[in-house]
């Protein structure tokens, strides 16, 4: 066997020279590495948040509408001033505006028409509330700092301090004087850049939340965030994925976390929870935030769940507020879903606070970043049944995960749906059963933003019961079907199409989002003729992909999907593969590639989808499919030899127990 006679540096190939004719089948040694950016938003108990803070009276607020571009002022903290040159104008040009400027124009509020003013922390937390008297007073003492989050409010943020004698006599102000305010704001944004202590654990980015609420209607007014220094990133094909992390942490300052729920309003400004005597929700001590009422959040007991071995209880816990179950039942087209189910998973700051990963898999409120975060209609409605906000749908982002897929997938196990799928002769899409032990083969992202893979994998324990989501699985015998289970615990273990990362020696190579040119493979490597630029997207393959020349033939055992760049013109989608345009005239038509491309004949079939999936976002009106006409032509290279026999792909005569072992020694793992 001649092991140098094929071209090119590729590592992995099983090469034999027959006829003088050198045949190859590569395989790709390198890592998969799907990234998962958990959020650790920790909720601020009711002793960490100044509640009362007035700004007018309440009869004049709740009379005005909700039509006022949400103003959000940042302060930094002079750790973030501290951070090195490239990542400090990363945030302040570039990060934290896109972040702002989003939600300034997704959300509304009534409008705060007097400067911000903030509310000293009292000693101990201890406050009383004068009948008539819209500032509150402290008892005894007003403390030295009054912090929000890491952050030190400034002395010209606050009120004057007020106090009273422990009796709650001799009240007034002492001598500390009021500060000008924050002019021209609805909500004030505290920003600071320390390497803490919950930056140190997981993947954690960032983190935000509130510490100020006003008094007529509850709302918060101030809040802070802490940007992880080590995690920032200043990678161009990163920096979606930071922004939309912040915006992610904006927003449980805003309303989207366990410690405001108690607090939110019906449209007419009315509480959605009893309040105690005290004009506050009662205290749930277990949870350390005010306890809500099931107008906000109800308990959903499933009965019959399915899982490997029969049936199971689930309980859930589900927003039931009036717009978000408006939208969730449209979006899974389930006319009697009760609401949008809460994350129930998690470590501290993960459940109760985002939306379930298995129902809501890429919607940016989920517990975790895995791949193309999307702020839908379904976050933009729980904004609005907060009563503090109305919300622009039309920066509403589109949600394709579980898009009109039934109440069987929005209401029952993933086991169940993917198997009433199969019954049905369906695809289990957007589930999977591909172990990646399998020959690689890849598959595209829900939104054909990335080529991604099946995160199905072996776990090293036995996954608990109701996790475990199949009774068989291709190529895995009986006895550890129950160790299989999607790698992101968060989406109940359920497997899903997933975009990765590309990683040799635990160093990036590139990634499979479609869209970032740096994930262009070497050209040497680029036998799909992939192309990665912002008109691309993902389209299936048919089948593996041969190159040829003259003397020599390689075959590649990675396939699946890739990237091409598409056109959406005359009702028609368009595939553009190094340089040449293929018509698809309707869903599932194969188109059969054979280009020469640096030196070698490259052949192989892509897959067209749907026009509608690309094309209808661009507003064109898809035509209705039909087969080709006799008159389309497909461009079509052919190699021509002289003297040297061309050998089919039958020929190719490799020992099947060898290369199989060669495919379970050397193909990737999840990380």
């Amino acid at each position: 066997m001649d092991l140098q006679c094929c071209h090119g540096r590729m590592t992995g190939r099983m090469c034999r020279s027959a006829r003088g004719v050198c045949t190859c089948v590569f395989l790709l040694f390198l890592t998969h590495v799907v990234a998962q950016h958990t959020c650790r938003h920790v909720h601020p108990t009711p002793d960490e948040v100044i509640l009362d803070v007035p700004l007018e009276s309440p009869h004049l607020i709740r009379k005005r509408s909700l039509d006022q571009p949400l103003r959000i002022k940042l302060y930094y903290d002079e750790s973030v001033y501290a951070l090195s040159e490239e990542k400090y104008q990363l945030i302040h040009e570039v990060v934290m505006p896109t972040a702002v400027n989003y939600w300034e124009a997704a959300l509304m509020v009534r409008k705060t028409e007097n400067v911000i003013r903030l509310n000293r922390r009292c000693e101990k937390n201890q406050v009383f509330l004068l009948k008539g008297e819209p500032h509150p007073y402290c008892k005894s003492r007003c403390e030295d700092v009054t912090m929000c989050g890491e952050v030190q409010v400034p002395e010209e943020h606050l009120h004057a301090c007020r106090v009273c004698n422990t009796l709650g006599d001799n009240c007034r102000v002492v001598a500390r004087e009021v500060g000008d305010g924050i002019p021209n704001a609805d909500f004030v944004f505290y920003i600071s850049a320390l390497e803490t202590e919950r930056c140190r654990r997981g993947h954690t980015v960032a983190y935000a939340a509130h510490c100020q609420q006003e008094a007529a209607l509850d709302r918060p007014i101030a809040g802070h965030a802490n940007l992880c220094p080590a995690a920032i990133s200043t990678k161009a094909q990163e920096l979606e994925t930071l922004i939309s992390t912040v915006k992610h942490e904006i927003l449980h300052a805003l309303g989207f976390s366990i410690s405001l729920y108690a607090f939110y309003r019906d449209d007419q400004g009315r509480p959605l929870t009893n309040r105690t005597e005290n004009g506050k929700p009662a205290l749930n001590e277990a949870l350390q935030a005010r306890q809500w009422s099931d107008r906000v959040i109800q308990r959903v007991v499933r009965v019959d769940w399915q899982v490997r071995d029969g049936r199971s209880v689930k309980e859930m816990n589900m927003v039931v507020t009036p717009r978000v179950r408006e939208e969730v039942r449209r979006h899974f087209d389930c006319p009697e879903l009760e609401g949008a189910e809460l994350e129930d998973q998690g470590h501290e700051g993960t459940a109760l606070t985002h939306w379930e990963k298995r129902v809501f898999e890429n919607e940016a409120m989920t517990g975790t970043h895995t791949q193309n975060p999307a702020y839908s209609r379904i976050t933009l409605a729980l904004m609005e049944d907060t009563g503090w906000y109305r919300a622009n749908y039309h920066l509403a982002q589109p949600l394709k995960w579980g898009h009109h897929l039934g109440c069987t997938f929005a209401m029952r196990s993933c086991k169940e749906y993917m198997e009433e799928q199969t019954r049905r002769g369906k695809s289990i899409h957007p589930f999977c059963d591909k172990v990646k032990r399998d020959p690689l083969e890849t598959d595209c992202t829900e939104d054909r933003s990335s080529v991604a893979l099946c995160n199905l994998v072996e776990h090293k324990n036995l996954l608990p019961r109701h996790y475990q989501n199949f009774g068989s699985i291709p190529h895995v015998s009986s006895s550890r079907v129950g160790f299989y289970g999607g790698s992101v615990a968060l989406a109940d273990y359920c497997p899903y199409i997933q975009e990765f990362t590309w990683k040799n020696n635990d160093v990036v190579i590139r990634g499979s989002h479609c869209q970032y040119s740096e994930n262009n493979p070497d050209s040497e490597k680029n036998f799909a003729l992939e192309a990665y630029t912002e008109e691309s997207r993902c389209f299936n393959q048919q089948r593996e992909w041969v190159e040829r020349t003259c003397g020599h033939l390689r075959q590649w055992q990675h396939w699946g999907s890739g990237c091409y760049q598409y056109l959406c013109v005359d009702g028609r989608l368009h595939l553009t593969i190094a340089n040449h345009t293929y018509t698809c005239y309707h869903a599932g038509q194969i188109i059969n590639i054979s280009i020469f491309h640096n030196g070698w004949l490259h052949e192989g079939a892509v897959v067209c989808p749907p026009c509608s999936e690309l094309c209808e976002e661009q507003n064109m009106v898809c035509r209705k499919g039909r087969n080709p006409p006799q008159s389309a032509e497909y461009y079509r290279d052919e190699l021509v030899c002289k003297g040297v026999p061309l050998p089919p792909l039958s020929n190719i005569s490799l020992s099947l127990s060898l290369l199989f072992s060669l495919l379970l020694y050397f193909l990737p793992s999840f990380v």
